[in-house]
């Protein structure tokens, strides 16, 4: 039986060299590869997980906030996600890889 996943794509390693100061940073602020390396696949995509990974925070900032109690018990821990999710894609970004985060990875906003 053969598995239905399909492996992480896999990058240019040219454009990885290039490109992974703007991949990593893409995770604290999306925009920046969208401005200085509009043209590389590896840092767009790396734009692309930091902008759905700041979109997830901040809805899920504004529900928790809305919920007493449970909500506000929850908010610190689901704000520790995010920071867990950043470094993971930091981490997959200095590694070269292109590799979806948790829960949020398959969601494509820029294309």
């Amino acid at each position: 039986m053969q598995n239905s996943v399909s492996p992480d794509p896999q990058p240019d390693p040219n454009d990885v060299q290039t490109n992974k100061v703007m991949a990593i940073l893409a995770y604290i602020l999306f925009f920046l590869p969208l401005l200085a390396a509009k043209d590389s696949p590896f840092a767009m995509y790396h734009a692309n997980q930091g902008l759905v990974l700041l979109l997830a925070s901040v809805a899920v900032n504004i529900v928790l906030s809305i919920i007493p109690i449970i909500g506000w018990i929850l908010l610190p821990f689901a704000n520790l996600a995010v920071l867990v999710f950043v470094i993971i894609g930091m981490v997959n970004a200095a590694n070269g890889r292109m590799k979806p985060l948790p829960l949020i990875g398959t969601v494509s906003i820029l294309k």
